[in-house]
């Protein structure tokens, strides 16, 4: 038996009234709504499929949806809130009303979306942005009382994806989980979850030493997501496509949750959850 009493932390989050309990690992199944994400843009962009899909990935073990009406990879085409709204449609709603038991959590960086989402039953806020790309983003997520996922990333839509080579990639995510923090915190939101960033604007081996020093990252204040699903700083380096490297993946997953990881976002669900399991039975 390894020892783990060293990340045990006994986070919850308050979703809507319902605590959600983190002291072991949950999955973040990831539903694109979008015609032009990297790796599943177009399969799931009509109401029936995106119902499909949630049902498989929650059969599949994922306890929480997470649903993106818009891609962020590099030279995505850009979208309005009214877009993303006529985008989401009702599917939020369906899925809730299909699968109650399921968290949904809404990938959006605008304040507008969130309002309309929370009004449709979304659970979580989870913003690429950290709040750097609508100034009303805290406002209305301070409104709706969900807990917020935080991410670490450049400041402006436009340098998102622009390559940094940071001095210390720990301690300047670290600077910027501290600072935001602050301002969130300062605006009533009470539940925050904390997203570093892999694939967005970090050279290679910064992220593999994000990953080797992931229990380092947020001071363990608060819960840590991990998404590097299918990221190219995985599949690029070994010559394979996104499609190509679930093995890689779940070593890096297993290396993450050994470190006091609580959150994985992923697209193989089924895999990853195999990966939960075996953590847990460690």
């Amino acid at each position: 038996m390894e020892n783990h009493s060293l990340f045990i932390n006994n986070y919850s989050i308050n979703c809507n009234g319902k605590l959600v309990d983190l002291s072991s690992p949950k999955i973040m199944g990831i539903l694109n709504l979008t015609p032009d994400s990297f790796s599943d843009g177009g399969q799931f962009n009509n109401e029936k499929s995106a119902l499909q899909q949630a049902e498989k990935l929650l059969k599949d073990g994922a306890e929480i949806i997470d649903i993106g009406p818009q891609s962020t990879r590099p030279n995505a085409e850009f979208l309005s809130s009214d877009e993303e709204i006529r985008r989401i449609g009702t599917i939020i709603s369906n899925i809730k009303k299909e699968f109650p038991e399921a968290l949904v959590s809404l990938d959006t960086f605008y304040a507008e979306t969130v309002k309309f989402g929370f009004n449709e039953g979304v659970d979580i806020v989870n913003d690429i942005s950290g709040g750097q790309f609508d100034e009303n983003m805290f406002d209305a997520v301070a409104e709706t009382k969900l807990p917020y996922i935080l991410m670490h990333v450049n400041s402006s839509y436009e340098t998102m994806h622009n390559k940094i080579k940071f001095d210390d990639i720990t301690l300047n995510v670290n600077q910027y989980f501290t600072k935001k923090a602050n301002e969130i915190l300062q605006k009533g939101i009470k539940d925050i979850i904390l997203d570093p960033g892999f694939g967005f604007g970090k050279t290679v081996e910064d992220q593999m030493k994000m990953i080797d020093e992931t229990q380092f990252l947020g001071f363990g204040k608060y819960p840590l997501l991990i998404g590097i699903s299918r990221k190219s700083f995985i599949y690029k380096p070994l010559g394979k496509s996104a499609l190509d490297i679930n093995e890689e993946t779940q070593k890096l997953h297993l290396k993450v949750l050994k470190q006091g990881a609580k959150i994985l976002r992923v697209h193989d669900v089924a895999e990853a959850k195999k990966t939960v399991d075996e953590f847990l039975n460690l």
